[in-house]
């Protein structure tokens, strides 16, 4: 019986190393690696052996008979992305079969020696500790991890849902780094606060910069600045328990709710907020949070999208998890021409196709809902918050007006200047070349920061080997600046320095 990845999926491709008949796709020399929403189990090549399971670092992999009823439709998922696929041969005893091998290829050369180096990597989210364990585990490197908050995890802690624990659990895979004997932490440390860039630089061999895109991308409407319009990220953060976030930063006292976006983040947002409480309770949400929630009104979560359904940003795992909870219903508003027929035409995508399994019906938006629901709203681009001291509803472009107390913003992120760096704004990146800062020597960018936010957490793992070795043919070639070695003021800070 052969195995199957699931709904957490982190694309990593830890399980493409471990899997030892090659039949785990797409793999990261492939085209369509970083493109589809998870990777796939080929059930008729699949031995059964279990490696991918135990090399899996969000437990996304169980045999096809262990699905539980929520996953069990992820068997007929993996089978069917190799319907039209061929595979290359058969075993002497004519099961199973095979794929073929990509030509064996070896992408680093380092000396044999090399001198250690001395790397701070700056953020201790999925990019930033991709970068490290490559260091750490395939160099002799000495690696000083440095972050902002005084909790490492970055995103894995505070991005990832709480009714996702199986993803926030790649954490774990991570964290064995905090403790290795190679590894200094300087956490609680703000660049240009508390250490400047030249001074990171002086006191290593390079600076691998992985901070992120921390700023939301702003509307650009009337009413975006009102009391009751908050950023996806303060939601996600609040009910993450993230520090600098207010405990009281999401009013659950409305019934309605607007979310502006169709991505990954606007469904998270949508699940949470309609999730019965007892459901959340045996996870790590916020205890603050889910005592709001309790004690909350919301009974509906309006997903606005300004095209159509064939358009939707969300994955189809995401979407998947959404329409197969019980308790809350899912509904698309019909009420432009162009969504039912969009809704009747050929599936563009999975994620389309899911949808269009979706109850549908012309939302009359002065009823309230009568049970706990999720609406999308597509072809509905909002041009105004509606509202005088606060929110009050959205208006769109069409003329309708959505009465709700809360608006959510999920219109994606941008990066942040890193002084000292340069810095793109009109993509909102550090301009880079493989990862090499422009025109700053021994400086380097990894993740968002580097590439613009997108892909999943690991999408960062190929991103960070990229990064790392530019780093080390560097290194090689001697194009590291020369440093003098004085005594590290991020290593010598009294009380801010653990091993």
């Amino acid at each position: 019986m052969a195995f199957a990845i699931t709904q957490t999926c982190c694309t990593d491709a830890s399980c493409v190393a471990a899997c030892p008949v090659n039949c785990i796709h797409p793999t990261p020399d492939e085209p369509d690696f970083g493109t589809t929403d998870m990777l796939y189990i080929d059930p008729r090549a699949c031995i059964d052996c279990g490696a991918c399971a135990d090399a899996c670092p969000v437990d996304a992999v169980f045999p096809v008979e262990r699905l539980s009823d929520s996953l069990a439709g992820y068997a007929d998922v993996n089978a069917a992305y190799y319907e039209d696929k061929p595979v290359a041969g058969k075993l002497e005893t004519d099961s199973p079969l095979f794929h073929d091998w990509s030509p064996l290829s070896f992408t680093r050369s380092l000396p044999a020696d090399m001198a250690p180096l001395d790397v701070a990597v700056v953020g201790t989210g999925p990019a930033g500790m991709y970068a490290a364990q490559d260091l750490l585990l395939h160099t002799a490197s000495r690696v000083t991890l440095v972050d902002r908050l005084d909790t490492p995890g970055g995103l894995v802690r505070y991005g990832v849902a709480p009714d996702h624990p199986s993803t926030k659990r790649i954490g774990e895979s991570f964290a064995r780094f905090h403790t290795h004997p190679r590894v200094r932490m300087r956490l609680g440390t703000e660049v240009g606060r508390d250490v400047t860039a030249e001074e990171l630089a002086r006191e290593h061999d390079a600076v691998v910069w992985a901070v992120g895109a921390p700023v939301p991308k702003a509307l650009g409407i009337e009413g975006e600045g009102l009391p009751g319009s908050i950023a996806a990220d303060t939601v996600v953060g609040w009910y993450n328990g993230h520090p600098e976030v207010p405990r009281d930063a999401v009013d659950t006292s409305r019934e309605r709710v607007v979310v502006i976006g169709t991505g990954n983040v606007s469904i998270d947002v949508a699940r949470v907020l309609t999730a019965r409480p007892d459901d959340l309770e045996d996870t790590p949400v916020d205890p603050s949070a889910l005592a709001a929630l309790r004690a909350g009104a919301i009974r509906e979560v309006v997903v606005l999208g300004r095209r159509g359904p064939e358009t939707v940003a969300a994955t189809a795992p995401e979407l998947r998890e959404l329409l197969g909870r019980s308790g809350v219903d899912v509904v698309v508003d019909e009420h432009d021409v162009r969504v039912t027929e969009s809704m009747d035409g050929p599936a563009a995508s999975e994620a389309h196709r899911l949808l269009q399994g979706a109850r549908r019906e012309k939302i009359d938006w002065s009823v309230p809902a009568a049970a706990p629901r999720v609406v999308f709203r597509f072809h509905s681009a909002p041009d105004r918050i509606a509202g005088a001291d606060r929110v009050q509803g959205v208006h769109t472009d069409d003329g309708t007006e959505i009465p709700a107390g809360l608006v959510v913003r999920a219109a994606g992120h941008r990066g942040r200047p890193v002084p000292g760096l340069p810095f793109d704004d009109d993509r909102g990146v550090v301009p880079n070349d493989a990862g090499r800062v422009a025109d700053r020597p021994g400086h380097y960018v990894v993740g968002w920061v580097k590439r613009g936010p997108s892909g999943g957490i690991g999408t960062n793992r190929g991103c960070a080997a990229e990064t790392v070795g530019s780093l080390l043919d560097d290194a090689v070639a001697a194009r590291l600046p020369a440093r003098e070695r004085p005594v590290s003021r991020v290593r010598a800070l009294a009380g801010k320095l653990r091993r």
